[in-house]
């Protein structure tokens, strides 16, 4: 089917370039003939190669034109602003948004959250080092330390 189909765009082709180009008949014409028809297929091709290079030329111009609008756009607009995210909420909040009850309620958060009982750890009591090491200093220390062993 596309070996089919593009046969017959080139039979199309072929058939609107000799529609609108006819081929040319240069049997029998003289050399001055053959001069003038080459001087007018020269201003032809001259003519058909202004338009084109004007053409292109409007292109490149609209396609610059188009791109500063754009700049201008883009500075117009200034720091682009992130989407904001959607905050869902429920039928109460929307329908009790302009109650004084729940204005209280909401006031009042701290209300529903949970009490912790905190344990208070025995912390024993920081004593001077010092004195402790003038205590066990001498025979007096040491007979401290063997009574306490026993």
């Amino acid at each position: 089917m596309l070996v089919a189909e593009s046969e017959e765009t080139k039979q199309e082709k072929e058939r609107v370039v000799n529609e609108c180009f006819p081929p040319l008949k240069l049997s029998g014409l003289s050399v001055q003939e053959l001069q003038d028809l080459c001087k007018e297929l020269n201003r032809k091709i001259d003519a058909v190669d202004e338009a084109r290079y004007d053409m292109e030329a409007k292109a490149v111009r609209s396609g610059t034109e188009i791109q500063t609008l754009n700049h201008k756009i883009i500075e117009l607009k200034g720091v682009k602003r992130p989407n904001l995210k959607r905050v869902k909420k429920t039928t109460d909040d929307m329908l009790g948004a302009y109650t004084e009850n729940t204005k209280l309620t909401k006031a009042d958060f701290k209300a529903k959250l949970k009490t912790v009982k905190k344990e208070d750890d025995k912390k024993e009591e920081v004593t001077d080092w010092r004195k402790n090491v003038e205590a066990m200093s001498g025979m007096q220390g040491r007979k401290k330390l063997f009574t306490a062993g026993q």
